[in-house]
């Protein structure tokens, strides 16, 4: 029996686990947290000192620049009490029919979603749906055109920005939607770097589901939580708070790793960590310079989220998911794209106290600028702008917000100039995995779907 190592216990990491533990591999994950989740982490914040709260999210390369009142305030008066918060934005596109349901069906079991059609913020209230009847029939054709492409043209595709797909294609409706949907599926906004093929990819992938995007009942922990009960019912093993600190390398193959001070020897090993923080383990003079060379120059995605505790929301509006874009900004590629969730404040999510509403959302912007104070400040604004078109004078209503700002939302920004490497390295039996390696979807989506192509591979060899 061949015995795989897993670094980081994300959803990429627990699913390969279980998938591979179905295969017959002895399986053993290693996460150096204390719970399971890796970036889409649900946090209990009641049961975090704030010098707890502050450490955990440096690791995960975020901070807290704004918070309503001061985050010392709503620790120490234990405002978060009853809470239950995600470290970043992770709705999951297709819902239902989502890539990790498609995985545990397998198991015969499912997480039960939320599900939300998309709605659109404007200046002077919402569309919602986003595309009205008419609106389809209209765009209808360019959207058949471009969904129903094949691979050998989509391939053609990944090379050709969406701007310019934009201009042939973009009249109306159809414009706005290519400008907003293609940056909230990538989590990037300058359209130059975004590939028309891998958008078209993204966009099928999500329209599997009943709905576009869905949320988890009972939070990110529900998914972790049965891909865990998995793992342990087929005998692998999950390390929590065991910190991998070395991957063993010779001839040019794997030998095991290091936890703590301690060698443990494994035929497989897998890392889930950004691809270019693999060197942190390995020393990269095993690795060709030109590989080593590309990883390392890879970037990944920001935002400015939002939690909003309220007191009061109309019924109309829970359940529902909403876009916006901001106009020249100032930010990379000039406009900016961010979300507005209420599935989160539907009692069914059981992530906030009995009447209370927990509203998520974000903003997307570059590592850079999520690192920068005052476009901080400027996305901030635009995040409670579009807040209050919604619920006029959210204000009154509010008990606690919180605004993490974070520069590696997903791993690695999927663009032209960005290309996410393969989950095989030139080191025999080293494998990568995760949001940041080439596999279809976005974020939590591509994480799953980087453990199916593992699995899919180490059968074939």
């Amino acid at each position: 029996m061949e015995k795989v190592c897993i670094i980081g216990g994300g959803v990429a990491g627990l699913t390969a686990a279980a998938l591979l533990s179905k295969k017959g591999y002895s399986v053993d994950v290693f996460e150096r947290e204390e719970l399971l989740g890796g970036r889409a982490l649900t946090l209990d914040p009641s049961e975090l000192s704030l010098e707890e709260y502050h450490k955990l999210l440096s690791r995960f390369h975020m901070h807290i620049p704004f918070s309503e009142p001061s985050i010392e305030e709503v620790f120490s008066e234990n405002l978060l009490d009853g809470y239950y918060i995600d470290l970043g934005y992770h709705a999951i596109g297709g819902g239902e029919y989502s890539n990790i349901n498609q995985v545990l069906e397998s198991f015969n079991e499912k997480v039960e979603f939320l599900e939300s059609f998309v709605g659109f913020i404007k200046e002077d209230g919402y569309d919602y749906p986003f595309l009205s009847k008419i609106d389809k029939i209209r765009i209808l054709p360019n959207i058949l055109r471009l969904l129903l492409a094949s691979e050998k043209t989509l391939q053609k595709l990944d090379s050709v920005p969406i701007s310019e797909t934009i201009k042939k294609y973009g009249r109306g409706k159809m414009k706005l939607i290519l400008e907003v949907f293609s940056r909230s599926i990538t989590t990037v906004n300058n359209l130059d770097k975004i590939s028309t093929g891998e958008m078209i990819r993204a966009q099928r992938n999500l329209y599997r589901g009943s709905k576009p995007v869905g949320y988890p009942k009972g939070g990110l922990r529900a998914v972790h939580g049965k891909l865990a009960s998995i793992i342990h019912r087929l005998n692998g093993k999950i390390h929590l708070s065991k910190p991998i600190t070395r991957i063993e390398i010779n001839d040019n193959k794997v030998q095991g790793v290091v936890v703590g001070e301690e060698f443990k020897p494994y035929d497989i090993v897998i890392s889930t960590l950004p691809p270019q923080y693999l060197f942190n383990l390995v020393d990269e003079e095993l690795f060709p310079k030109e590989y080593t060379r590309a990883l390392k120059t890879l970037t990944g995605t920001g935002s400015l989220c939002a939690y909003y505790a309220l007191r009061e929301i109309k019924p109309g509006l829970i359940g529902k998911t909403f876009h916006f874009i901001e106009r020249d900004i100032g930010v990379d590629g000039d406009d900016a794209v961010g979300m507005i969730d209420f599935m989160t404040a539907s009692p069914e999510s059981r992530l906030s106290p009995k009447d209370r509403f927990l509203v998520q959302s974000y903003i997307i912007c570059t590592p850079e600028e999520a690192k920068d104070k005052s476009t901080l400040e400027k996305l901030r604004e635009i995040l409670d702008k579009n807040l209050s078109i919604l619920v006029p004078n959210y204000e009154k209503h509010l008990e606690w917000s919180i605004y993490p700002a974070i520069w590696h939302l997903d791993g690695v920004a999927k663009t032209i100039d960005n290309p996410k490497p393969s989950i095989i390295t030139p080191i025999e039996n080293l494998y990568i995995i995760g949001d940041g390696v080439k596999a279809l979807g976005i974020g939590f989506n591509c994480a799953v779907n980087s453990a199916r192509l593992l699995d899919e591979y180490l059968s074939k060899t």
